[in-house]
């Protein structure tokens, strides 16, 4: 019996620190307040609320056994019976009317988004595809820049000396540019009469 009476007997709870009294002063204390006390102990599980149901109205009974009206003849009370069952109605088609427009309006939105996603990716489209057509040309103005500046090095490396047809005058050809040659093309286009001889004088030919 004893031993009983001891085992039901509960520990001591331990005693609660004393807490400053603070009083928040705008939301953001009072936030900042709730989130500590919530950060003191994070094990404690957190209720959070669910989300509301909708009110819906009570479904008509399949089978409507007592059939009222308010005509002449009727008791005072049943008045008030068929003016219950009436309000019910009404809230009833409201609610089915209110539901309809909502189906309405989400159906009409959704529409809506169609349309301007069709709309973005028309122009996203129409966007990408000038930008393609300006890479293209882009690359292939490079392209050609780049055989023509091979044409232009093909050319430098080919070099003739295209000289008039002068009897005792040899014509040199080679594939590496000669600065002096430029020189001689210079003073054959300005001269008529041309000392030959400062050609094989200067080693310009062999």
């Amino acid at each position: 019996m004893a031993s009983s009476a001891a085992s039901s007997v509960r520990p001591p709870r331990p005693k609660k620190e004393p807490q400053a009294l603070v009083i928040p002063k705008n939301a953001a204390e009072e936030q900042k307040l709730k989130l500590e006390r919530l950060m003191k102990n994070p094990d404690k599980a957190v209720p959070i609320p669910e989300k509301m149901s909708e009110w819906a109205p009570r479904p008509p009974p399949e089978f409507v056994r007592d059939v009222m009206g308010s005509s002449a003849g009727a008791g005072s009370g049943e008045f008030h019976v068929y003016r219950h069952l009436r309000r019910r109605e009404y809230q009833r088609q409201d609610y089915m009317d209110a539901m309809a427009e909502k189906q309405k309006l989400d159906a009409e939105f959704q529409k809506r988004l169609e349309r301007n996603k069709i709309a973005a990716e028309e122009q996203t489209a129409k966007r990408r595809k000038k930008r393609q057509k300006l890479k293209e040309k882009k690359l292939l103005a490079k392209k050609m820049k780049l055989e023509q500046k091979k044409q232009k090095e093909d050319q430098n490396q080919r070099v003739s000396c295209e000289v008039p047809a002068v009897p005792g005058l040899r014509v040199c050809m080679s594939d590496r540019p000669d600065p002096r040659l430029g020189v001689l093309r210079r003073v054959l286009r300005n001269s008529e009469l041309f000392p030959w001889h400062f050609v094989y004088w200067t080693g310009l030919f062999p």
